[in-house]
């Protein structure tokens, strides 16, 4: 190909075999194909790419024939892209270029397929994912992404406003990609997001979700969440109020979304799995947002927020039933926020009362809930001695749930063998049942079945 303003030979990027072949054979058809996107992104931040997408002068047809002998997928051969199968892995192989009007703020209403590189590039969302690369030719950079690479910047290729309102959802892949990558939004990157966040709203609830929760699962979501708010409540409007929200008195040292965002950057999710640890982000994300309608402030100029557990969850539910999130994570999440502040057992009985009502794995999610709200407090022996008491709690709570009984079906005794003993089946079983397990739970009897027996027959009930 003629050399390009920004080609770059001397730059290496190692490619997984599949995708070398892939490339090779295009190029011995006479075609041009380089790797773009993300990939050539990933690979120049020393990061293991997820996808290996291509970019080609070969049209769809083309594309086709060339990978005649390999298992295909169509479905997006409309817009250029072939989805060739290598080793079970599908490799995107998708035609150089422009995009015609957007008229839905996410999708072209038709596309024109281009002979060259560099048309195809200027059609992309940010510098950084403007960059193609081939072996034997290097780095294609027409845009200065590797230069916003080493300053940690997200910036729209062109006109920012012109690129969100192609697609309103770069506005909040901007965000969540500045959150992956620990990056700044460029200054007119950021004004056009700001200006242009209510076109959110014109996007997919599905795909708002999916943004979201890729952002709070990144390592610089709290610090993004702190300085994008404001972006960010084009998707969820509830954050806007909480901007700015003081919290007076000595238990707070942030506005309500600043604490919101520390609280997102210190919750601990060691050790748990993908799905627990997407209901504890959320429901910190969620724990705080209706404090502003609930605020009020005593005699003494201290902030309140009576009730706010309680609206919150209303809030958190209606947020995520509006994204359409999992049931799991609509219910789990609203749940926890329900009763994120409230106070904590320190009784054996109070802590099986818990495990009776919620079960362990909830309790441990309410901890680690806890201790991020806690975390990002005022740093004072009120607040510490509230996260000791947290931590004495789960740590009982730990030791009962694995040895205590605390349901119905621990129990030494069940439904068979007290229909055995002479109660007659019916509702009049299962109120046995739930008293022997109130005394066993409260200490009064031992979790034996004599002794259990015995009490039954005490009270006339045998």
């Amino acid at each position: 190909m003629t050399a390009l303003s920004g080609h770059e030979p001397q730059i290496k990027i190692s490619i997984p075999a599949a995708a070398s072949r892939l490339l090779g054979a295009l190029r011995r058809a006479g075609f041009e194909a380089y790797v773009v996107g993300g990939c050539v992104r990933d690979s120049l931040l020393g990061r293991t790419p997820g996808d290996w997408d291509i970019c080609t002068s070969a049209r769809p047809e083309q594309v086709r024939t060339v990978f005649s002998a390999y298992r295909q997928i169509l479905t997006g051969e409309k817009h250029g892209t072939v989805a060739v199968i290598v080793g079970g892995t599908p490799y995107e192989i998708t035609t150089y270029r422009v995009d015609g009007q957007y008229h839905d703020s996410r999708h072209p209403d038709a596309v024109q397929f281009v002979p060259q590189v560099q048309p195809d590039l200027a059609r992309r969302d940010f510098t950084i994912n403007a960059m193609a690369y081939a072996p034997g030719e290097g780095l294609i950079d027409l845009y200065g992404g590797r230069s916003d690479l080493h300053a940690c910047l997200m910036r729209c290729v062109g006109d920012p406003e012109e690129r969100f309102a192609e697609d309103a959802l770069r506005i909040l892949r901007a965000v969540r990609l500045a959150a992956q990558l620990d990056f700044a939004l460029e200054e007119a990157t950021e004004r056009a997001a700001l200006d242009m966040r209510q076109s959110i709203q014109n996007i997919s609830a599905e795909r708002i979700y999916t943004e979201l929760d890729k952002l709070l699962a990144a390592p610089a979501a709290g610090k993004v969440l702190s300085r994008y708010g404001r972006i960010l409540a084009g998707a969820v409007p509830e954050i806007e109020p909480c901007i700015g929200c003081t919290q007076p008195g000595r238990w707070h040292c942030y506005d309500v979304w600043q604490h919101t965002a520390v609280a997102v950057e210190l919750l601990d999710v060691a050790g748990m799995d993908d799905k627990n640890a997407r209901i504890l982000r959320w429901s910190v994300f969620l724990h705080d947002l209706a404090k502003p309608e609930c605020r009020t402030i005593g005699p003494d100029g201290a902030a309140h927020f009576p009730g706010h557990n309680q609206a919150g969850s209303k809030m958190a539910r209606s947020i995520l039933l509006r994204l359409k999130a999992p049931t799991y994570l609509v219910e789990s999440a609203s749940a926890l926020v329900a009763i994120h502040d409230g106070a904590l057992p320190s009784d054996d009985a109070g802590i099986l009362n818990m495990l009776n009502r919620y079960g362990a794995a909830f309790l441990q999610r309410l901890c680690r809930l806890k201790l991020a709200d806690l975390a990002a407090h005022a740093r004072n022996a009120g607040v510490m001695q509230r996260e000791q008491q947290v931590r004495a709690f789960e740590g009982r709570m730990l030791e009962l749930s694995a040895t205590a009984c605390y349901t119905v079906g621990q129990l030494a005794v069940n439904g068979a063998s007290l229909m055995d003993a002479g109660i007659a089946p019916g509702p009049a079983v299962g109120k046995a049942l739930n008293t022997l397990l109130r005394a066993v739970m409260e200490g009064r009897l031992p979790n034996e079945k004599a002794a259990l027996l015995a009490a039954l027959e005490k009270e006339g009930l045998l």
